[in-house]
């Protein structure tokens, strides 16, 4: 039986290694607040609500334009935050913010958050009510302060 000389902290195989008690950390991912998929049901029977006035009335059936536009709004609007911004995607676009251009955050009754900008602006988070908040509080390094703790 041989044996090898020690190789400091070095923990591998025959092909690899892997130095244990690395300072890089490995970047988290994103975290992606989006409105939950089961909103398309509602929209589904939004849909079929419609069809009796498109039967009554047949002019009327561009009305179905709505709930396909209800439908790429749950696909579309989200909220991404990471430990340097937030990114907020709209219907037509999408806008990055830094936390530090960030103030702080406004919640009307009923309504998505809103970021207070630094520049007096504000921002719609969309997705992002009370109870999202941990999850904002663990993307911005604690930035945005856990009302839960």
């Amino acid at each position: 039986m041989t044996t090898r000389p020690e190789q400091g902290n070095r923990v591998g195989c025959h092909d690899a290694q892997v130095v244990s008690g690395s300072s890089d950390t490995p970047p988290t991912p994103p975290v992606v607040i989006n409105i939950s998929p089961m909103a398309h049901f509602a929209v589904g029977f939004f849909a079929l609500g419609l069809l009796i006035p498109i039967f009554t009335w047949p002019a009327t059936a561009p009305l179905l334009i709505i709930p396909l536009v209800l439908s790429a709004l749950i696909i579309r609007l989200r909220t991404q935050a990471d430990r340097d911004g937030v990114t907020v995607r709209t219907l037509l676009g999408s806008q990055t913010v830094r936390w530090e251009d960030i103030d702080g955050l406004r919640f009307n009754k009923g309504s998505w958050a809103r970021a207070q900008l630094k520049n007096g602006g504000t921002l719609r988070l969309p997705a992002v009510s009370f109870a999202t908040l941990p999850l904002l509080t663990e993307a911005s390094n604690g930035r945005v302060p856990n009302p839960y703790s």
